[in-house]
């Protein structure tokens, strides 16, 4: 008996038989490719190695605290905590918190590192903006390289984000990242490294963050974020102070004064300069920064008014007894100068050598000696 095409019908079964098998040894190649690439590319069904904070880190890709190795060595735990950003809630938060414990010389002791990660507005109130300010942008903070809006430190840093992400009320949009780091033992507590890698690995982190909480928000468009260039260095470390305070003329105490206190030249370039003062071995006294990158500007916009802060004194902005802000043009572009806990003569030593560096007019009034 043959079939349609002139063959037995017999042999035309097994051929189609063996068509089938063929067909379905394919298929099954296929599946397993195509499994196999959604395995290299961490996607599923497989799950590869944990994602943090709104997926923008990745567990064993670098820093210490996202070593398995790490947890390993030191019998310790990781634990994550994160509330991503959307865009009918703009704001989010993320903890990688890492817990080990260990025995040195019969002593049991614990370390805690948590590494924390914010994403929203910028204050409103005009003190808590200046105090944000100083404590983000201030200090030892390193500018971030590649024209970033932002600044990082060996235990955090800040990045503002584009105008497209401000909030309704025109306030910038920030992403920041701290770190706290201890250990304890029965004979106390002290500060301990927190395994970010350095200030290059923190920019890493903190760019990773931004550009994932922008995605989450909804106002992630055109380039992301991008880290290229090499991490700048402060000139100096942290020091005693024996004469003036972060090179600056007429910034300067009396002997007895001075030998209880340190000081740290930050970042001076044209976009950012700060100084900070502070009382050897505990905490802040005299802290200045001044701001001329335009994003980084925004962070006090609305804050500096339209008049000027004092008689004489050329630009707007206020002056109270806890903060001075002022903003002004130096040298064709717009520059603010945020000063906290600073006594009238140091604000002005502060605002001349800065101005005199970027070649524009002081904005301290002048006064004339008389004949």
């Amino acid at each position: 008996m043959t079939d349609e095409t002139g063959e037995p019908a017999e042999q035309g079964r097994l051929r189609t038989k063996g068509k089938r098998k063929l067909l379905a040894g394919g298929a099954a190649l296929i599946l397993l490719a195509t499994l196999a690439g959604t395995w290299a590319t961490d996607t599923w069904p497989f799950s590869g190695d944990e994602r943090y904070c709104w997926g923008a880190w990745q567990e064993n890709s670098g820093p210490d605290f996202l070593s398995d190795k790490s947890l390993k060595e030191e019998n310790g735990r990781r634990t994550a905590k994160e509330q991503a950003p959307t865009p009918q809630r703009p704001t989010g938060s993320c903890s990688v918190t890492i817990d080990a414990t260990k025995t040195i010389s019969d002593d049991e002791v614990t370390h805690r590192t948590e590494v924390m990660l914010d994403y929203g507005p910028v204050p409103k109130d005009a003190a808590k903006q200046a105090s944000w300010v100083i404590e983000h942008l201030g200090g030892d903070a390193l500018p971030l390289p590649d024209g970033l809006p932002g600044t990082v430190h060996s235990l955090g840093g800040t990045i503002v984000l584009p105008k497209r992400c401000d909030t309704a009320d025109g306030r910038p949009t920030v992403v920041t990242l701290t770190a706290d780091s201890s250990s304890t033992w029965t004979r106390g507590t002290m500060s301990a490294p927190a395994g970010l890698g350095g200030t290059r690995s923190v920019a890493a982190l903190l760019v990773a963050a931004a550009n994932r909480g922008m995605a989450a928000a909804g106002c992630a468009a055109g380039q992301p974020f991008e880290l290229i260039s090499p991490m700048l260095q402060l000139p100096e470390r942290t020091e005693s102070l024996y004469g003036e305070a972060c090179r600056i003329p007429g910034f300067t105490f009396d002997k007895v004064t001075g030998n209880n206190l340190e000081h740290q030249v930050g970042a001076v370039d044209r976009d950012l300069q700060s100084c900070s003062v502070r009382i050897r071995r505990g905490g802040p006294l005299y802290d200045a920064v001044m701001v001329a990158q335009p994003r980084l500007r925004a962070l006090l916009d609305g804050v500096t008014g339209d008049k000027p802060p004092a008689p004489g004194w050329r630009g707007t902005g206020v002056f109270t007894d806890d903060y001075a802000i002022v903003r002004a043009d130096c040298a064709g572009r717009p520059a603010t100068f945020v000063m906290v806990s600073m006594p009238s003569y140091a604000q002005k030593a502060f605002t001349d050598a800065v101005s005199e560096r970027l070649g524009c007019a002081p904005l301290a009034p002048r006064h004339t000696q008389p004949s």
